[in-house]
């Protein structure tokens, strides 16, 4: 589908992609949600498009989002110029201090969760537990936060306008924490610890946009283990 050229892509929306990345399935979420149509390229990560290679020439990594024949690169940096470019159906807060607050939470959430979790799959022994112990720091966080914000009549982060900024980038719990969990030999969620996050996770995965999007998770267990296997081995030959 892509032509290897940006500039034969005037007038489209296209998403660089890759199956398995959470990253981009937030970038999907947020064109879903706003109701816009756009072209999907799935990459071959071990043989690099020119397209992917000359979008985002500096990481080389998706997702890419090309309008106009413009390239975004950054899961969040895009959602926020996707947010921005079409107005319908916002995803981040209208208010100054709710914006900030829903950036606050994104960002906590990238580097208190999603990191942890990343390092924790790929260690093991005393490195894999003290990242096990942030993760699960993180989650505490995160279940007070659920705690405070959610209840039966607010079932999303993003309030009374239902799906928002913080639930499209804590979505990847939905899918891949488990994976994550059972791959990487360690144990995070626990329902009785985490009762509002689950209820959180069970209504963001009926969201119409995002269940026909969500992996099975066995095709998640079966990638994540040959990463996982690759990375500990590079780790054992250095």
């Amino acid at each position: 589908m892509a032509s290897g050229s940006i500039a034969d892509q005037e007038g489209q929306v296209m998403l660089l992609g890759f199956w398995f990345s959470p990253f981009v399935k937030r970038v999907e979420w947020a064109l879903k949600f706003k109701g816009i149509e756009y072209d999907y390229v799935e990459e071959d990560l071990t043989n690099k498009s020119t397209l992917l290679l000359t979008s985002n020439p500096i990481h080389k990594k998706v997702p890419v989002l090309i309008h106009n024949g413009n390239p975004i690169a950054e899961s969040l940096v895009i959602i926020e110029y996707i947010d921005e470019t079409w107005k319908q159906n916002p995803i981040l807060p209208q208010d100054p201090y709710e914006r900030a607050m829903a950036r606050f939470w994104a960002n906590f959430i990238e580097e208190k969760v999603r990191e942890p979790a990343r390092e924790a799959l790929f260690s093991e022994g005393e490195q894999q537990e003290k990242k096990v112990k942030e993760l699960k720091e993180g989650m505490e966080v995160v279940e007070g936060e659920a705690k405070a914000k959610l209840n039966d009549k607010t079932l999303f982060f993003g309030g009374g306008h239902g799906v928002g900024y913080v639930d499209i980038i804590l979505g990847w719990t939905c899918n891949w924490m488990e994976t994550i969990e059972e791959v990487g030999g360690f144990k995070v969620l626990d329902p009785e610890s985490q009762p509002q996050f689950h209820k959180w996770m069970a209504n963001f995965r009926e969201v119409s946009f995002v269940k026909p999007t969500l992996e099975p998770k066995e095709k998640l267990v079966e990638f994540f283990r040959m990463l996982r296997q690759d990375r500990l081995g590079l780790v054992a030959n250095k």
